[in-house]
């Protein structure tokens, strides 16, 4: 087989959760080149661990016409297509256009895949995204979001990483209960606490850290994803919403607490082998700070008792 295209756009989470279809692929096909056609900010995640050889920008002016009926096609980019032996694509195509295009420069094995799980189906959004790859004899892949970066520690002492954002304020707990929660964890011992987020967060961050000590809490905002993937792997705990940060989180194996609101579990949880949900019948509003802290807690005293 020639080289091997995964196209994958969609947000942080969306392609984390497709980590697996990459290392099944590495594995069936180990001396194979994989090439990712995604947004180069999120897929160079990728390039951790040799998931991916090269990453290349989806978002590329000359691959607009790919999206269009009959559209003419930018000569560079058929080349370019026409390089693959297989393509795999988890773009939403309901009419096949970008198919029949693609088609239309390449002669490579081409398998649609679904660009998010099917709601109500009951299966992970990971094992959905590898069902496709049956079509090439393999079964029994690994589903979890694996990643291996290296571990880049904040600071001095034990860190725990919080993310109190999200990509809608419907999946947020409410700003003040993160205040008290994080003056607890720093309350608690030589804790320290790395804050992370993004233009997402808007003013959040800001305003949760000027209620803490200074001296022990660090600011990662906008960070590059490769990057806070280290930094991740460096601290000991994470907490966090239903975010893309909560999902890289579990993949560089960091135990996590993970405030869970409206989005079914079932399709769109966290992998990861320390993951913890919490979640109230009546929304994020009706989760405790006391309900939290008492998880947080437990697992902060496991992890020294382990260190």
């Amino acid at each position: 087989m020639g080289r091997i295209l995964v196209i994958r756009g969609g947000a942080i989470g969306d392609f984390i959760l497709t980590l697996p279809v990459l290392a099944a692929l590495r594995g069936q096909f180990p001396r194979v080149t994989i090439e990712v056609l995604g947004y180069p900010h999120i897929a160079r995640l990728a390039l951790i661990g040799g998931l991916a050889d090269a990453v290349h920008p989806i978002e590329a002016r000359a691959l607009a016409g790919f999206f269009g009926r009959g559209a003419d096609l930018d000569a560079g980019t058929a080349s370019f297509l026409d390089r693959f032996g297989l393509v795999v694509s988890y773009l939403y195509d309901p009419d096949l256009i970008f198919r029949t295009n693609v088609a239309r420069c390449t002669q490579a094995q081409f398998i649609v895949g679904p660009h998010r799980p099917e709601a109500g189906s009951g299966l992970h959004a990971t094992e959905t995204f590898l069902r496709p790859l049956e079509a090439l004899a393999v079964f029994g892949a690994d589903p979890m979001p694996r990643l291996a970066p290296e571990r880049v520690v904040p600071g001095d002492g034990r860190w725990l990483a919080a993310h109190p954002g999200s990509g809608s304020e419907t999946k947020n707990w409410p700003e003040r209960r993160w205040a008290e929660l994080l003056r607890r964890v720093l309350e608690d011992g030589e804790q320290r606490v790395l804050l992370v987020g993004g233009e997402a967060e808007g003013d959040r961050l800001e305003n949760l850290m000027a209620g803490l000590p200074a001296g022990r809490v660090r600011l990662a905002r906008s960070v590059p994803l490769d990057v806070l993937a280290g930094m991740l792997r460096g601290c000991s705990l994470f907490v966090g919403h239903d975010s893309g940060i909560t999902h890289l989180a579990a993949a560089v194996g960091l135990p996590c607490v993970v405030l869970w609101g409206p989005t079914d579990p079932r399709l769109w949880r966290p992998r990861g082998q320390r993951v913890v949900m919490l979640q109230d019948d009546t929304g994020l509003a009706g989760l405790s700070t006391d309900a939290v802290w008492e998880v947080l807690r437990g697992m902060l005293v496991r992890g020294r008792e382990t260190t």
